[in-house]
């Protein structure tokens, strides 16, 4: 497995304020992804268009998407992410079957059976339209 390398990078003024955004998306397009790090910590979110959803029951403070949202930081589990906006936009680069793509201790695998992504702990998510897991 080859590493992916795309990076969109915005440094402000200090590293204090330094921040890294990566965006990417499977070849289906049905899972697009954001990686982050602001130089504290380090998360990635990835959303599903289609799915059939394993977890259905939405927590009572979620006032927005629920369920099609996955995230996990570079410590502890992985956790269904509230969200009201896209984790990348439309022109995110494709993170092709087989490639892997990491920072500050989490990476994400893209394979045809979905996008795997676990942090150094090895927790994580997994995630296909057919069934989605949180470890």
């Amino acid at each position: 497995m080859k590493l992916y390398a795309v990076a969109c990078v915005l440094l402000l003024g200090s590293p204090a304020l330094a921040f890294e955004y990566i965006e990417f998306k499977s070849p289906t397009g049905n899972i697009s992804c954001g990686l982050y790090s602001d130089g504290a910590d380090t998360s990635v979110r990835c959303d599903m268009s289609k799915l059939v959803p394993s977890y259905t029951t939405p927590p009572p403070d979620c006032e927005f998407d629920w369920g099609s949202s996955f995230a996990v930081s570079a410590t502890g589990k992985g956790v269904l992410a509230c969200v009201s906006d896209p984790a990348a936009g439309p022109g995110a680069p494709v993170l092709p079957y087989g490639e892997a793509i990491s920072m500050g201790g989490i990476s994400c695998v893209s394979a045809k059976t979905g996008m795997t992504c676990t942090n150094a702990e090895g927790h994580g998510f997994s995630i296909s339209k057919a069934k989605q897991r949180l470890y």
